[in-house]
């Protein structure tokens, strides 16, 4: 590693760290996996500089990982070996190009989904992929996010049309175009979503944008039970109605929302539901998902449309694993990710329920439930060992029920280091090897993000 850091320091300077203290937030995510301490850590300014960066480790043969804000929950981004480099992308933070007439914007990896709509918020457009996180763009194209506004606009992939990728050799490749469509071969673009780092390091991204909505309204609704919640987020998704979010907190979420956020709202299964269209269009749909969760034990359906309001609601949903994790002073986080097709998301959850209820554990339920997708915040103490046994059990019999069902053992967190074993019983093995090969193709020396997807 001397070599290497002699060759990175002569162009990067004081934005290649290598003292022990500033790589240790890189061993660190919000997921419960614990990674290695990185060797050296790169912070590029220009794609110039991230080719420079890839083609000196691959020479010295040195393990290559791409940062963004640390945001992931299944180890996506953590080291394996110690003889790593991280390429830091924080600082490549420009938003390149905004072109409002094509509804496109080009971006670099490190600028985040924030940083973005705050730019589009005179342009009359905004990016609508929220997978509750200020993640960085780059880190959301690589593990393919979607989240809460999915059930109207998309994910990741629906929302990206090009990139630039610095390859495991260290050459730039263009995927892509600006043109809504193309049949050019095969989709490089969309390969490269969801790879999690292991097939290239992406430095540009051309994105899909949308006209802001004339008006939002967001909207709480507490349930007698969260098979009734569930059963109208799934007739509402079967009528039609284009709702922009469906959120499911159940009644242990709604306890750690009120505590930290003081919502003061009813402390049962609340449906957290956003709107956008004309004042009419949100009135008719509002109509319509009332008579409908009136049927199924909805009590007030309490809406808001002032920007404060709004924005106070989403906050507490954004902030849910901070409040959890709050219940429990000195407790980590273990997410689960399944998702399942709507008609089996009521029996899904309601399965999580009985086994959470049987075990004991603190455990809120959260639900990007328009999409069918849903997750349980385990929060558990570092050293009790028999209760991380049991949450792990309780995962791994959501995602055989969920895979039973036609589902996914995640949805949006990806594989990392938490699912290989899920991902091959999910689409077999000869599938795995077809991924496989296609890493062995374009990394043929295994340097970036080894050890994640598959072993």
């Amino acid at each position: 590693m001397t070599h290497l850091q002699g060759m990175l320091s002569s162009f990067l300077g004081d934005r290649l760290i290598a003292g022990e203290a500033g790589r240790a937030p890189y061993a660190q995510s919000e997921g419960h996996h614990v990674g290695a301490l990185p060797a050296l850590v790169a912070q590029p300014v220009s794609i110039d500089e991230v080719c420079r960066v890839v083609q000196a480790a691959a020479a010295e043969g040195v393990a290559v990982i791409g940062y963004g804000a640390g945001t992931s929950l299944e180890g996506n981004a953590a080291a394996v070996t110690l003889d790593t480099l991280v390429v830091d992308f924080s600082r490549m933070n420009d938003i390149v190009e905004i072109a409002p007439e094509d509804l496109i914007a080009v971006v670099q990896p490190g600028v985040s989904r924030e940083q973005l709509n705050e730019q589009l918020r005179t342009t009359g457009l905004f990016f609508p992929v929220d997978p509750g996180a200020n993640a960085t763009i780059g880190g959301m194209i690589a593990t393919r996010a979607s989240g809460t506004t999915t059930v109207r606009y998309g994910n990741m992939r629906d929302n990206l049309l090009a990139l630039k990728v610095v390859t495991a050799s260290g050459a730039l490749i263009q995927t892509g175009t600006r043109a809504r469509k193309s049949a050019a071969g095969y989709d490089l673009t969309h390969l490269f979503a969801g790879s999690e780092g292991t097939l290239g390091l992406i430095v540009e991204a051309t994105l899909r944008l949308h006209g802001q909505p004339e008006q939002i309204v967001s909207a709480s609704w507490d349930f007698e039970s969260v098979e009734g919640a569930v059963d109208t987020v799934i007739q509402t998704i079967q009528s039609g109605v284009a709702v922009a979010r469906m959120e499911l907190l159940d009644t242990r979420a709604m306890i750690a929302c009120n505590r930290q956020s003081h919502l003061g709202l009813p402390e049962c299964p609340t449906l957290f539901l956003e709107f956008h269209g004309s004042a009419a269009g949100i009135a008719e749909q509002l109509d319509i998902v009332r008579m409908l969760g009136d049927t199924n034990g909805g009590g007030t359906l309490k809406t808001a449309t002032a920007t404060e309001e709004r924005n106070a609601l989403w906050k507490a949903r954004h902030h849910l694993l901070w409040a959890s994790r709050a219940m429990v002073p000195g407790a980590q986080a273990w997410i689960t990710d399944i998702c399942v097709p709507i008609s089996r998301l009521a029996e899904a959850i309601s399965r999580a329920e009985t086994m959470i209820e049987a075990s004991g554990l603190f455990a809120p339920i959260l639900g990007h439930v328009g999409d069918g997708n849903f997750h349980v915040f385990f929060i558990l103490q570092p050293d009790d060992a028999p209760s991380w046994s049991k949450a792990a059990a309780i995962n791994e019999a959501m995602i055989d029920h969920a895979l039973s069902v036609g589902g996914t053992c995640t949805g949006e967190h990806g594989i990392g280091l938490g699912k290989q074993d899920a991902l091959r019983r999910e689409i077999g093995a000869p599938a795995v090897d077809i991924m496989r090969n296609l890493k062995q193709a374009l990394d043929p020396q295994g340097i970036l993000n080894p050890g994640k997807i598959f072993i």
